[in-house]
């Protein structure tokens, strides 16, 4: 297809970085040319990723133009410190405030008073000059600035002030009210700020991308710029079926919080386990990703320990594997006012893998709806008990006979292709 427009996309998570984070717009670039439109990457060089998956960068398209530069990060500095903690809290991992060495409270505080709206802020500077010469010399007039880390966003602040160019701010979670942000120690001053900045973003982008209905619920508030929801999504081509695995595999992939603590099911699997001989012999917790240390021990002390398999990091690739093999997919979320607009991207690929979800989370949380219109699981709040053990015990008794299906509806909306189509018509007008 012919090339209309040049579309610049400024972001911190690019291969290889691994995690949830570089999916988003690794997909989208690898679609834009099909839609007329040439994407850009600026990315940081020598970034400091908590996560890296070297097989990612195989995924990116030879389409793109790719455009980056070095960045200096504070968290190298701390890892002089405690190279262990400063890679737990720039991943997201941060431990139950009770539970807080006085290390790990310094580096909170600092992280969040000290560095605003987050430690890259020291890129932006250097970026708005590189990317000024740049876009003057390519005659680029629309960019896209996508955060988390949300310093990003302040790039696309500077740039709009000094050209006429279309200015997309992309909110892949939000800022202020995120469920960590609260962990960061703020002063009122911090707070204040973070506040501010995030109201200058939300008043100058001629346009907002959210991936919630809540969260575009609440910067409606806040600003009469439009807001566009674009989720998450999967690859066409990841969708298939494989092998299951031959015990009943319950599994987790992605970073488990120490917020993302579900008690009710630690002691719903703990009553099962004892009372139920065959589900004992069966059983498997699998855990993929980054877990916390508290996650850990809950599950230890609801001696379930003896059935975890904790697989720790594996590349994106094995993890698409992993998640069709399982018998039934975990998916949890802090049980949070402040973290029901989150969709965790690994929903959609969990919907494409076409085994039964079991959701946890807040009230009013919005993947609950998605869970329950795709037809692909069940949602419960974290009080729940009752009616997660019977749904557990009826997955397993589908399981012993071979009958575990799921009979999902509507998922290709869902598909990257055909939300590309809907962030090329937002670039387009």
């Amino acid at each position: 297809m012919q090339i209309d427009k040049k579309l610049l996309i400024i972001t911190y998570y690019w291969p290889p970085a691994g995690g949830p984070g570089v999916q988003w717009w690794l997909t989208f670039v690898n679609y834009l040319p099909d839609f007329g439109i040439q994407p850009i990457v600026y990315f940081p060089d020598t970034a400091t990723y908590p996560i890296i998956d070297e097989g990612l960068v195989d995924q990116v398209s030879s389409k793109v133009i790719i455009l980056k530069q070095k960045i200096w990060e504070p968290y190298k500095l701390a890892s002089f410190l405690s190279k262990k903690n400063t890679k737990t809290i720039s991943s997201g991992i941060i431990p139950m405030q009770r539970k807080q060495t006085f290390l790990q409270k310094l580096l909170l505080w600092v992280r969040g008073n000290l560095f605003i709206p987050d430690a890259r802020v020291f890129w932006v500077k250097p970026s708005v000059t590189y990317l000024a010469n740049y876009i003057e010399a390519h005659n680029i007039e629309t960019i896209i600035t996508s955060g988390p880390p949300h310093s990003l966003h302040l790039i696309g602040l500077a740039l709009k002030q000094q050209f006429r160019l279309q200015w997309i701010a992309d909110f892949r979670d939000p800022w202020t009210t995120i469920g960590y942000h609260k962990s960061l120690k703020l002063s009122a001053f911090a707070a204040k700020k973070h506040k501010n900045l995030e109201q200058k973003v939300l008043q100058n982008a001629d346009a907002i991308l959210v991936t919630s209905a809540t969260t575009k619920l609440d910067f409606e508030k806040r600003t009469n710029q439009p807001i566009t929801i674009i989720t998450n999504g999967f690859d066409e081509e990841n969708v298939g079926v494989i092998d299951l695995d031959k015990k009943f595999t319950m599994a987790h992939i992605g970073s488990f919080l120490s917020e993302r603590n579900p008690l009710n099911l630690w002691d719903v699997l703990s009553e099962l386990t004892k009372t139920n001989d065959d589900f004992a012999q069966d059983f498997e917790l699998k855990l993929i990703g980054a877990i916390s240390e508290e996650v850990l021990q809950s599950i230890n002390d609801f001696n379930l320990s003896k059935f975890v398999n904790n697989l720790g990091y594996i590349s994106h690739k094995e993890a698409i594997l992993q998640q069709k093999s399982a018998q039934v997919l975990l998916l949890v979320e802090i049980n949070s006012e402040d973290t029901k607009s989150i969709i965790p991207g690994k929903l959609f690929e969990y919907m494409a893998a076409q085994r039964p979800i079991i959701g946890i989370g807040p009230k009013d949380a919005d993947f609950a709806a998605i869970l329950h219109s795709s037809q692909t699981g069940q949602f419960f709040l974290y009080e729940d008990k009752d009616d997660l053990k019977s749904l557990i015990l009826n997955h397993y008794h589908k399981f012993k006979i071979q009958d575990l299906t799921v009979n999902a509806k509507d998922l290709m909306q869902y598909s990257r292709r055909n939300l590309t189509k809907k962030l090329a018509d937002l670039i387009q007008t």
